[in-house]
């Protein structure tokens, strides 16, 4: 049977197996910013320090995934045939990156980066924003004024590339997502579903409220890194008249 290295199942780090080549260092199990601390901690060290048998490692909200090449795992553990012959390669990643955990306790993230988003808000690039401001008892400006003062933590990104999952709205203007999905949003397109907001990368199909729009390229897959945001980030959305955007958008061709 494969082993957690955690001293009980109730507590935290928790690494456990994923298929052959990969496993999962779970830090919590709820979204919170000492949790996220923890992931983007691990995720930065292994992304400038990575195992030599590491393909690569994959924050999200509260866990890390680290896979890995096993071929180059059995060569480094033959390096310590004590450890061989009493553990299965997973254990024996699983004891290594254990004992990095353990290492990186004093070793602090790196500072939070702003990442200031200008919006243009209603009108044909956020033709949801009524229907936000009806279901929360607000009026469109005021959905905006909310949307706008907050800070809002990347915790991961996912879904498509270079959309950010954002922690932080405020539940006034929490919307449910549309019944029915639209086909095609365009890149760019800000939105809200539940009590998330996020702005959408690439034309997609999706069924968020939409309530603006962005100038700004989220994704340029020429440039690296490829993706605007990145996890750690802190997004600052303010508003742009209409001209403003055209003007901005111009810029960006």
């Amino acid at each position: 049977m494969d082993i957690m290295f955690s001293p009980s199942p109730a507590e935290f780090p928790i690494i456990t197996p994923l298929g052959d080549s990969a496993l999962i260092v779970t830090f919590g199990d709820s979204i919170q910013t000492s949790t996220h601390l923890k992931v983007r901690q691990l995720a930065e060290y292994l992304e400038h320090h990575p195992f030599p048998w590491m393909i690569e490692s994959v924050p999200a909200f509260t866990s890390v995934t680290i896979y890995y090449d096993l071929m180059k795992l059995l060569e480094e553990a033959e390096k310590h045939e004590d450890r061989v012959r009493t553990l299965t390669p997973y254990q024996f990643a699983a004891e290594l990156v254990s004992k990095l955990i353990h290492t990186l306790q004093d070793i602090k993230a790196s500072p939070e980066r702003i990442v200031e988003i200008p919006v243009c808000y209603g009108g044909e690039w956020g033709p949801d924003l009524e229907t936000v401001a009806s279901h929360n008892g607000l009026t469109p400006q005021e959905v905006i004024n909310i949307h706008t003062s907050a800070d809002y933590l990347v915790y991961m990104l996912g879904f498509a590339p270079g959309f950010a999952y954002l922690g932080g709205m405020s539940k006034r203007i929490a919307t449910p997502r549309r019944e029915t999905p639209r086909l095609s949003i365009p890149a760019g397109t800000v939105g809200i579903a539940g009590d998330q907001t996020g702005v959408y990368p690439i034309d997609t199909p999706g069924g968020w409220q939409l309530i603006g729009k962005t100038p700004i390229e989220l994704f340029k897959p020429q440039q690296m890194p490829p993706t605007l945001l990145q996890a750690g980030d802190i997004v600052r959305f303010y508003s742009i008249t209409r001209e403003q955007f055209e003007a901005w958008e111009e810029l960006e061709r």
